[in-house]
């Protein structure tokens, strides 16, 4: 469920309507609903209650800090994978004691940053950062407390780049090396290796994979329990997908992966953490955009917009779905078109969308690009000079710009011409 619907024919975010947003911001622009983003949150925190688990949002998926702070108000902590996502956690209020820190390419100065910071938890992903993590924390006197990311070799069955539980992906280590490295985490100054991490990918729509997964590591527990490891805590990363095609494309609901969840490690009396990104952000975000063409090819017709590629990359990059709505509601009767729905970019793999069924619309129109909150603006660049896209949210009535479209001077000035050529 979202809170983006018609009202009196037009588009509404909230009680906002999508035209009064673009005459005052311009197009395109990202629009988030806080209330979307509340709900969502609730919704998967309360699958778990009664049950000793936190979450962690994942800010990779959006990281505006209007976005994390929303959910930190909600009592959300923070699962980062670099320096700069902890420093957005940290600067909203999260408490360190809330933020785990994943990732498989962890830099010096970034542990020595989370080490002194105090955060609760390292996911490590290598033998060669543990040992550089141990150095770390030993020579400041501190303890780093670790949950070793085991890659299960399970098969999520979603798209090829969002997949990170299979053997060949870069994440974890194999499970069948788990235990060797657990062996010399406990001899290792610094470390305190009491827990056990997974995740599989992303945008998984069928509970089996992770049932499977946490079937494994829950073997894992009890070997490495019996081995003299004190195991008391399971991080089970995030996953679980959204709607994306409406109600043809429905996946569990959380109340149905928090029974799996118990029903797979819910005896083993460990602590859990969770961290979802793109089931709270997913269908909390819109990208609007107007029309400039409708052009007729030999074979096709072009619905050119001014978003591109450069601000939802995910259609070129995941070959995602994402729902296009024109903004003012069409008849029923309306005539309709299919087009290839494309940006200004000068890359034949600039589109948002191929074949796609839609009302005809012409120039100067408002479409809406839904489920747009995931991987959406943290993802966009300036290619062709582009500027990045604005970011609004809207809380009932209200909406207010939470990152501005840069100035062109604002992006030159960004860029530095040598001396030799003054």
């Amino acid at each position: 469920m979202h809170h983006f619907d018609y009202r009196g024919g037009v588009l509404h975010a909230e009680d906002v309507a999508i035209p009064d947003i673009a005459a005052a911001i311009g197009t395109p622009f990202y629009c988030y609903s806080s209330a979307t983003l509340e709900r969502h949150y609730r919704v998967f925190a309360d699958a778990f209650k009664g049950q000793p688990a936190r979450i962690c949002y994942s800010v990779k998926t959006n990281s505006n800090l209007a976005v994390v702070a929303t959910l930190a108000r909600q009592g959300a902590g923070a699962d980062v994978v670099s320096e700069g996502e902890l420093r957005r956690a940290l600067a909203v209020g999260i408490p360190p004691e809330k933020i785990v820190f994943s990732g498989v390419g962890k830099t010096e100065g970034e542990m020595a940053f989370a080490l002194e910071t105090g955060i609760d938890q390292f996911n490590v992903e290598s033998e060669p950062e543990l040992e550089l993590l141990s150095a770390l924390a030993a020579a400041r006197g501190l303890t780093a407390r670790v949950a070793i990311r085991v890659n299960p070799d399970v098969d999520a069955k979603t798209h090829e780049k969002i997949a990170t539980g299979k053997a060949e992906n870069k994440f974890g280590i194999s499970w069948k090396r788990a235990p060797a490295v657990y062996a010399r985490a406990k001899d290792l100054p610094g470390i305190e290796a009491s827990g056990i991490d997974v995740h599989i990918g992303s945008q998984l729509t069928d509970l089996a994979p992770f049932e499977a997964a946490f079937a494994r590591v829950a073997g894992m527990i009890e070997e490495l329990r019996a081995a003299g490891h004190q195991i008391a805590h399971i991080d089970l990363g995030g996953g679980l997908g959204i709607p994306y095609r409406g109600d043809n494309d429905i996946p569990p609901h959380p109340d149905e992966y928090a029974a799996m969840v118990k029903r797979t490690v819910g005896h083993l009396g460990c602590s859990l953490t969770f961290e979802p990104g793109r089931l709270i952000a997913g269908n909390a975000g819109i990208l609007v955009s107007r029309v400039i063409y409708e052009k007729r090819g030999d074979d096709r017709a072009f619905l050119i917009l001014d978003a591109a590629m450069n601000d939802l990359i995910r259609p070129t990059l995941y070959d995602a779905f994402h729902e296009i709505r024109a903004v003012a509601e069409p008849a029923g009767d309306a005539e309709q078109a299919v087009y290839d729905v494309v940006g200004p970019v000068c890359e034949t793999g600039d589109f948002l969308a191929r074949g796609r069924r839609l009302p005809r619309l012409q120039s100067g129109d408002l479409v809406a690009i839904m489920s747009a909150g995931a991987y959406g603006a943290v993802q966009a660049s300036t290619y062709n000079t582009r500027p990045l896209v604005p970011e609004v949210m809207v809380r009932g009535d209200i909406f207010q710009e939470v990152r501005a479209r840069p100035s062109y001077d604002a992006m030159l000035k960004q860029d530095i011409i040598p001396s030799w050529l003054d």
